[in-house]
């Protein structure tokens, strides 16, 4: 913890207040399955068994048994308390029952994204000192069993490499699902106390340095509560988990809050638009969390004529959700998108309640989810008025226990503000709107250049799908702008189009990006954030020009 921050008073407050309920994953599994054993609790599609049939299906009383059943085999292979274990799957039903048992045990999940290679994992495994990671012998053409045992030898702690669909001693079925272990059930279980590290998820890396992020039940549990209560969310909701798993918005927002409601969670390994937005009308589905591609990817296709799902809600977060696509969903799909505003520190810090969010979600990021509180300040912590952008802090149920192994990094004081790293204001109603990054201001010849509405009037350009700015140094002014665009029409886009739009637009000029470079993608982290880092290193060819 970092220094001046009393943790201790921090949880007295939380559960005075009755954010943290003091309960664990099992908890929650055991009251879903008490509830009702036959519910349908997971539906797990594969791209390489084909998207018109589910690959698995669990009521929650098999997923009960399973997991039982793959406690008892991480127990027997020396797998205990306080142990981290990798899980290096994408969304497979393998990734939920080892979830659940690794949690039942008391060992720290370390969720990872399957598109980290080798210099991620060199880092994260071996800072982590982990005991065990379970990986797909392939997927998406990636030999991961290949690139785990070229990495084993710089690993010393890796005990075990447990491999899903893998051949003999290291399968995932022979292993954990048939290796004849004692199972475990709740009532033997040894789960970490629920305000003690229980899942460690590194950060998705905007900035270019990952740290490892630690949540206990307390926080998760919060997380999962405050957005069910702003959605409206009861024990009928049928979840779509297109967002990974191995990064918070897919374990907290999808599947966490899933278990906390009883609620069935459909999910596909991969989001291939057309496949996914049939398997939604298929399973009915009613709930989505996601980033804004995910949205227009379902608006266009149902604007193209696809069947639509029953969706009533829909968390939208990572990025800034284009008014267009609102309008359309409403008039497609009679959805009103709440937009979020969240980060791996925070999980999901607000939302916009779906009966304001015609209005509230394209003119902000929400307002503080209940356990949460924000404040916009400068950075010796003295508040703004409404309306005046600064930095954005956050504490409450929802905020992390500190960095791994990096102790005071996270800079809270006595008060536990933690500064987010991002620039927002807030309205007269308590609404939040992200207004850029910290280091993704730009300071052009001493006036700070407004990013966020500079990348919307690009975002406007009838040819333009995605949009961003960054800074470059410069001699004379100290920076200028550089805009990357993707285009919906491929071929071109001069500085000569960009200034003629930026002119039409009515922008000051002095804010007018000074170069322009066109990407076939923008580099985006799994919750759908851009990695402004990347981009800043692209455009840092401009500064001799």
């Amino acid at each position: 913890m970092a220094e001046g921050f009393d943790f201790a008073a921090h949880a007295k407050r939380m559960r005075a207040e009755g954010w943290w309920q003091d309960k664990t994953l099992d908890d929650l599994l055991e009251a879903a399955i008490a509830r009702n054993p036959d519910k349908k609790a997971l539906v797990a599609y594969r791209m390489d068994k084909g998207f018109d049939a589910p690959a698995k299906v669990m009521t929650y009383r098999e997923l009960g048994d399973a997991v039982a059943k793959a406690a008892g085999s991480f127990r027997a292979m020396g797998i205990g308390k306080g142990d981290i274990v990798a899980l290096m799957l994408p969304n497979w039903w393998e990734f939920v029952v080892s979830a659940y048992a690794l949690a039942r045990i008391g060992a720290v999940c370390n969720p990872l994204m399957h598109i980290f290679r080798e210099r991620e994992l060199r880092f994260m495994l071996g800072f982590a000192d982990t005991k065990a990671i379970l990986i797909p012998k392939t997927f998406r053409g990636h030999d991961f069993e290949r690139m785990l045992d070229g990495l084993k030898p710089e690993l010393p702690k890796l005990q075990h490499i447990i491999v899903v669909d893998g051949e003999a001693a290291r399968s995932f079925d022979g292993l954990v699902m048939n290796s004849g272990a004692t199972a475990v059930p709740a009532s033997a279980g040894t789960p970490q106390a629920p305000d003690e590290l229980a899942v460690l998820m590194y950060t998705s890396g905007t900035t270019g340095e990952p740290k490892g992020v630690m949540h206990a039940f307390n926080t998760l549990v919060a997380c999962a509560k405050a957005l069910g209560t702003r959605l409206g969310h009861g024990n009928d909701v049928i979840h779509f988990g297109s967002t990974p798993f191995g990064h918070m918005t897919g374990y907290a927002a999808v599947m966490v809050q899933a278990l906390y409601h009883g609620n069935t969670v459909v999910f596909p390994d991969i989001w291939e638009p057309k496949a996914g937005v049939a398997i939604m009308a298929r399973e009915g589905i009613t709930h989505m969390a996601a980033a804004t591609p995910f949205l227009a990817d379902i608006v266009r296709l149902i604007e193209e004529g696809a069947q639509k799902a029953p969706l009533a809600t829909f968390l939208c977060a990572g990025a800034p959700i284009p008014p267009v696509i609102i309008e359309n969903a409403r008039k497609l799909l009679g959805l009103n998108v709440s937009s979020c505003w969240g980060m791996t520190e925070s999980l999901g810090g607000s939302l916009t309640e779906p009966e304001r969010a015609s209005v509230k979600s394209v003119s902000s990021d929400g307002r503080p989810v209940d356990g949460v509180e924000v404040l916009i300040a400068d950075e010796n912590l003295e508040p703004l008025p409404a309306g005046q952008t600064g930095r954005l802090y956050f504490r409450g149920a929802q905020q992390f226990l500190g960095y791994y192994r990096k102790p005071g990094l996270d800079g809270r004081g006595s008060e536990g503000w933690f500064d987010s790293g991002d620039l927002a204001y807030m309205d007269e109603q308590g609404y939040i709107r992200i207004d850029g990054r910290t280091k993704d201001i730009i300071i052009r010849g001493g006036e700070n250049v407004p990013v966020v509405e500079i990348e919307s009037i690009l975002y406007r350009h009838p040819r333009v799908a995605d949009a961003a700015v960054v800074g470059y140094p410069d001699q004379r002014m100290g920076e200028r702008g550089c805009a990357f665009v993707v285009l919906k029409d491929g071929g071109a886009f001069t500085l000569d189009e960009l200034r003629r739009w930026m002119e039409k637009s009515g922008a000051a000029k002095q804010y007018w990006p000074e170069a322009v470079e066109v990407l076939d993608a923008m580099p985006r982290t799994a919750s759908g954030k851009i990695q402004k880092f990347v981009l800043r290193e692209k455009a840092a060819k401009y500064a001799d020009a």
